[in-house]
């Protein structure tokens, strides 16, 4: 049984997948776990190092390029209209590669997690007659679903079922699948935690990611706000997660404040993780951006949680604003953000208040499914026509 997993441009929408890979490798342990990812892509030895994936592949694939609020301005944007205009031809390429890599793989089933290269891989296993099915993490399907999506033999979507534009026979909802490695941190866990990331020797921690590839803006607001949180707590670590092309900057943006040393060891910068349900885990706060897969990780861990969505992105505004509004999270603007001190602030009065952090936690972790990447996997082997050999979750 060979299975095609595709997806790819940022680790929210690769780490579901490796989730997915895991489940599928407990499930059929003679299984051929085959990723597809864009070519040139960031984040692509990630799958190619991951146990669970028998072989790695690239193939082209074009973005089209529209942003939140911006309206009819993009119209008149040549740079953006030009970028598109060649994506037209990436992605005709595309979905020639997949053609003939597909041909050549003979898989039973595909699951793509959305992205741009989802698109040329799904377009070439409808022409071989290869099923796929889709997967949603946010209210709003994206571009790449909404375009193959008529094809789709399932939609597994994060959510209820009757949010999304899908037929109702042929939609599931199963949530976000994550890592078993994210479970819910009691105290104890938390120290041991610390303990392995050589960080027990602070009384408080504040993780921040912007995912995968960084994001600037966030990045920016935490520098700033970063001297005043060291004053507040004398005890707290910064841990900070900037990306791999934004780490540099971070860093030496770090290195520009009026620090002692002594504060300046208590920012400690990466510029990616493997092990990142650690460095939650370890947390007393986490600072993100408004990704579907970075919350449904949080949830599960059960962490209290302030998150500044990328304003561009009207997937994560809105995801965002569903959980600010039931109490699971503090959700910040990204102008909100930007104002002398406020993320200090917010975050200040988080570490100084033991019971609303709980409070919100425990709010976030009622929106976990820790089981989400199991019941996929199950799913697509359904599909492809197999059965499980154990039916024993991990």
């Amino acid at each position: 049984m060979r299975i095609v997993l595709t997806a790819g441009g940022s680790g929210g929408h690769i780490t579901p997948l490796l989730a997915v890979a895991h489940e599928l490798k407990q499930l059929r342990p003679d299984a051929h776990i085959v990723y597809i990812g864009q070519k040139g892509e960031p984040l692509a030895d990630i799958p190619a190092r991951h146990p669970a994936v028998d072989a790695v592949y690239a193939v082209s694939a074009g973005k089209f390029r529209r942003y939140h609020g911006e309206g009819f301005r993009q119209v008149l944007d040549l740079h953006t209209q030009a970028l598109n205009v060649r994506d037209i031809f990436r992605v005709a390429a595309g979905i020639w590669q997949s053609f003939w890599l597909l041909h050549r793989l003979r898989p039973d089933v595909i699951f793509t997690r959305g992205g741009f290269v989802s698109v040329p891989v799904a377009l070439a296993g409808k022409v071989l007659g290869v099923p796929y099915i889709t997967h949603d993490s946010d209210s709003t399907p994206s571009l790449a679903n909404r375009v193959i999506g008529r094809w789709a033999a399932l939609h597994a979507v994060a959510l209820p079922a009757e949010l999304y534009p899908y037929p109702a026979a042929k939609t599931v909802t199963v949530g976000v699948p994550v890592s078993g490695a994210h479970i819910n941190v009691t105290p104890k866990l938390q120290q041991e935690y610390r303990k392995a990331l050589h960080l027990d020797q602070y009384r408080q921690i504040v993780f921040v990611t912007g995912g995968g590839n960084g994001a600037a803006q966030l990045n920016t607001v935490v520098t700033k706000n970063a001297h005043r949180l060291l004053e507040m707590y004398p005890g707290l670590a910064i841990v900070h997660v900037a990306g791999r092309a934004l780490a540099d900057g971070a860093n030496h943006a770090y290195d520009a404040l009026d620090l002692s040393a002594a504060d300046r060891r208590r920012i400690i910068v990466k510029d990616f993780v493997a092990d990142m349900y650690r460095y939650s885990g370890a947390a007393d706060v986490i600072i993100s951006r408004g990704g579907a897969t970075g919350l449904a990780e949080f949830a599960a861990q059960g962490k209290a949680c302030v998150i500044i969505p990328a304003r561009q992105l009207a997937w994560q505004v809105h995801h965002a604003d569903t959980l600010h509004r039931e109490g699971a999270i503090i959700r910040l603007t990204e102008a909100e953000s930007a104002r002398d001190h406020r993320l200090a602030a917010v975050v200040g009065g988080l570490l100084g208040d033991p019971a609303k952090r709980d409070g919100l936690a425990a709010r976030l972790e009622r929106f976990a499914r820790p089981d989400a990447a199991h019941e996929l996997a199950v799913i697509l082997l359904e599909q492809a026509g197999g059965k499980a050999q154990s039916t024993t979750k991990a």
